[in-house]
């Protein structure tokens, strides 16, 4: 599962618009903007899902659930130790949602 909040706080780590999203995953930026803009837990068509969780992933992204050790706690998202953070501070970023 997959938030909203996560979703676009991803997407900002990543430094990516919804357009290069949509792209990445193979969807359209409709789609993402829905996704984007729906309240709470994102809900959709599970190959869409899929996708866009996938994209995620393959671009560095840690999804963080509830119950899973993060230094906030709560959901979130960071990215995965060793893929770099994109930052010109060499620090990663953890955002919380």
């Amino acid at each position: 599962m997959i938030t909203s909040a996560q979703l676009r706080a991803a997407r900002s780590l990543l430094g990516i618009d919804q357009r290069q999203l949509a792209e990445l995953s193979g969807l359209s930026v409709p789609t993402v903007q829905r996704m984007e803009a729906s309240e709470g837990v994102v809900r959709g068509n599970v190959d869409s899902l899929m996708k866009l969780i996938a994209a995620l992933d393959q671009a560095g992204i840690e999804l963080i659930g509830p119950g899973v050790v993060s230094q906030g706690g709560g959901r979130g998202v960071r990215l995965k130790a060793g893929l770099g953070s994109g930052r010109s501070d060499g620090q990663t970023g953890n955002v919380g949602a």
